[in-house]
């Protein structure tokens, strides 16, 4: 069983989240800038796309950015990681795994396991929770959670095969026991509702939260039928 340092402990102090919409073409991405209210040292969750609405937001905020988040290595989640990385200065944060798995290089990448750290009065707790990658994490700040990829407010990421299947069915389980119902998750994408919603939610209308074992779990989430117009038609 997966463990989560601290998990009963003080969660830090609650960031102030700004919110960024990003478009590419036909996509739209959602960005993060969580604030320390103290000492407005920031971070970013996977920055895509559209650098002035970074830098915008930052100015804005009066922030000092200190570090970027990066959930999982697909294109749509760190386009602009190493050009944030250089412009302010601050590292690249990404899991051993994901690091690994992908290949990513860069000389600002520090790679974590699981072990909390501080910005500031924020505390950063990475979630392994494999399944859409195999280094994919979450990232628990204050009584947030940022989820990339691996949970929407209206279902899941996908997985390129059984296996991967079988670990995001685990890795949902894994934040069913462990996160509580007033948490707020805000995901990487929306296909419907805004990000921000609570735990409690997604568990009482998220059809990926619903299934009790990993073999039913994984035939529906690689159900045939799902071409590219229908692929985040969850139901």
């Amino acid at each position: 069983m997966r463990s989560f340092v601290g998990m009963n402990s003080v969660f830090g102090s609650e960031p102030e989240v700004v919110v960024l919409e990003m478009f590419y073409q036909f996509m739209k991405n959602y960005n993060y800038l969580l604030i320390d209210r103290d000492t407005r040292l920031a971070v970013i969750v996977d920055p895509a796309w559209e650098m002035d609405k970074v830098d915008l937001a930052v100015e804005q905020a009066g922030a000092k950015l200190a570090g970027v988040l990066i959930t999982h290595t697909h294109a749509d989640h760190i386009n602009l990681a190493k050009v944030v990385a250089d412009r302010y200065k601050c590292p690249i944060w990404m899991s051993q795994a994901e690091a690994g798995f992908s290949g990513f290089e860069h000389p600002r990448l520090e790679t974590f396991e699981e072990t909390p750290w501080l910005v500031g009065g924020l505390s950063i707790r990475p979630l392994f929770t494999p399944g859409h990658t195999p280094g994919c994490v979450c990232y628990m700040v204050g009584n947030n959670l940022f989820t990339g990829d691996v949970l929407f407010a209206e279902g899941c990421g996908t997985c390129p095969d059984t296996a991967a299947a079988y670990e995001m069915f685990e890795s949902l389980e894994f934040l069913k026991k462990y996160i509580k119902p007033s948490t707020k998750i805000f995901p990487g994408h929306s296909y419907g509702k805004i990000p921000g919603q609570y735990f409690s939610d997604l568990l009482y209308n998220n059809i990926y939260l619903q299934f009790k074992d990993k073999n039913t779990f994984a035939s529906f989430r690689l159900r045939k039928g799902q071409n590219r117009a229908k692929l985040f038609d969850f139901k």
